[in-house]
């Protein structure tokens, strides 16, 4: 046998196994591997609830194509009548904030989205523009907090902090990921020492093998209010083309 080989053998033996739990980083890495498919198509049902207790419902359609942290979606409002044809289509980057436009057809123009609205209410739903996202796992830096359960599941309780290639407004993330199936529990957003917005998932299914929640709910902390989306006819691997993520066909979807 070769001795180097022999050494770095006896060496491996000596450190034990290295394990997900040992790293945070690996832990969302895994997360994101086990819950990203090249394509995905769903009907979302909106339900807006204020602080005063009054409910106003939406419905949108989402499609999305690419790897986690490069690709693309477009979020499109179907009803009620008066946001019906609204649309917002996110380029996502794995070195830098995503693009966003905005098609509004009342006035039959689309707008890019400044870096500074990123964290305003994306219409009228307690998810801000920066919320709909998605993080690249290099985009932060990550630390390992004390194992915590939500809704009686074990999870690994992590810590992420934006990157310099990470324009947020948020300071920092906790983030819950279950120890079962790596799938997301539960995002706490803070500005500063803030506690600003909660996002909670639940009514875990699995969809063509990919653990999915198909109810979130979003809690906006500053305002007392909080959106619901339950996730309908949830599909992956869908055929999808890159002319459908183009503002032409925000404007006319093909």
């Amino acid at each position: 046998m070769n001795r180097s080989f022999l050494v770095a053998l006896l060496m491996a033996a000596s450190l034990g196994p290295v394990r997900a739990a040992d790293d945070p980083r690996t832990i969302v890495q895994e997360s994101q591997t086990r819950s990203t498919a090249a394509s995905e198509r769903y009907e979302g049902l909106l339900s807006v609830i204020d602080a005063k207790g009054k409910t106003s419902d939406k419905r949108w359609t989402f499609i999305r194509l690419g790897s986690h942290g490069n690709s693309k979606s477009v979020v499109r409002f179907t009803e009620p009548s008066e946001v019906k044809g609204v649309a917002l289509l996110i380029v996502n980057h794995p070195d830098r904030a995503s693009d966003q436009w905005m098609w509004t057809p009342a006035l039959q123009r689309e707008r890019r989205i400044a870096l500074q609205d990123r964290s305003t209410r994306f219409f009228g739903t307690d998810f801000s523009f920066e919320d709909l996202e998605e993080r690249d796992v290099d985009q932060f830096t990550y630390k390992m907090l004390a194992d915590q359960a939500i809704d009686g599941a074990p999870c690994w309780h992590i810590e992420f902090t934006p990157t310099g290639q990470k324009t947020s407004q948020y300071t920092r993330l906790e983030v819950w990921i279950r120890k079962d199936t790596y799938a997301l529990a539960e995002i706490d957003s803070y500005v500063k020492t803030e506690l600003v917005r909660r996002l909670k998932y639940s009514n875990y299914v699995q969809v063509q093998n990919i653990w999915t929640a198909k109810r979130l709910e979003m809690t906006d902390l500053r305002r007392n209010s909080r959106t619901l989306l339950l996730l309908e006819n949830l599909q992956y691997g869908v055929p999808l083309k890159d002319e459908e993520f183009t503002l032409p066909a925000l404007r006319s979807p093909l």
